[in-house]
């Protein structure tokens, strides 16, 4: 299903397989040979999704592109089913598994592996050819891994990494209501959206 978004439109070239019940909506754009399977959902909120070449995007996988965080997804690079993929940078030759959670402002470095279920937090660098093992969190910029029993040594390191300013752009402190009161407003932009007949 392709739809427009803020106006702007999907992209892809004729090398591309899009299933049908994916979703493309707004400013993406794929690569040569790029395949996006059944029930993956690609979405430039206000921001582009960029795709290279030869990238698999397996089901009910998510990449969201945002306004200060385009997601931009390298050449050669497998993105797992059910991972989340919101506002990173994803290099060349990236092995992202089962699960996986990338934050805006993450880089994964070319030639990294993100094993199943296993967190590359906001505005944290994994730099190229390192394995995130299964279940660990990466955080910081470069990006230290923790296991995750060792969530006290972890949280020291992420507090500084402003989530809730970057995901947000709320500090620590707003409420529930006011995330969510914002939140609301920002996805209501959908209500406009125009399904493209393909």
């Amino acid at each position: 299903m392709l739809y427009e978004h803020r106006g702007r439109q999907p992209v892809f070239p004729e090398s591309a397989y899009v299933a049908p019940s994916a979703v493309l909506c707004g400013a993406v754009v794929l690569g040569e040979r790029a395949r996006v399977l059944h029930g993956a959902v690609l979405t430039a909120e206000d921001g582009e999704v960029r795709v290279g070449a030869d990238v698999v995007v397996m089901e009910n996988a998510l990449v969201r592109g945002r306004a200060e965080h385009p997601a931009v997804i390298g050449d050669a690079v497998l993105i797992g089913p059910h991972a989340h993929i919101n506002g990173a940078v994803v290099e060349d030759e990236v092995f992202v598994a089962t699960g996986v959670s990338m934050f805006p402002g993450s880089v994964a470095g070319t030639g990294s592996e993100l094993r199943i279920n296993s967190i590359l937090q906001v505005n944290s660098r994994l730099r190229p050819a390192t394995v995130l093992p299964i279940g660990w969190i990466a955080v910081g910029d470069p990006a230290e891994l923790f296991s995750p029993d060792r969530h006290d040594e972890l949280w020291e390191v992420q507090r500084g990494l402003d989530f809730p300013g970057t995901v947000y752009g709320l500090p620590r402190d707003a409420s529930m209501r006011e995330v969510m009161a914002r939140q609301s407003r920002f996805y209501g932009a959908h209500t406009d959206d125009r399904r493209i007949d393909g």
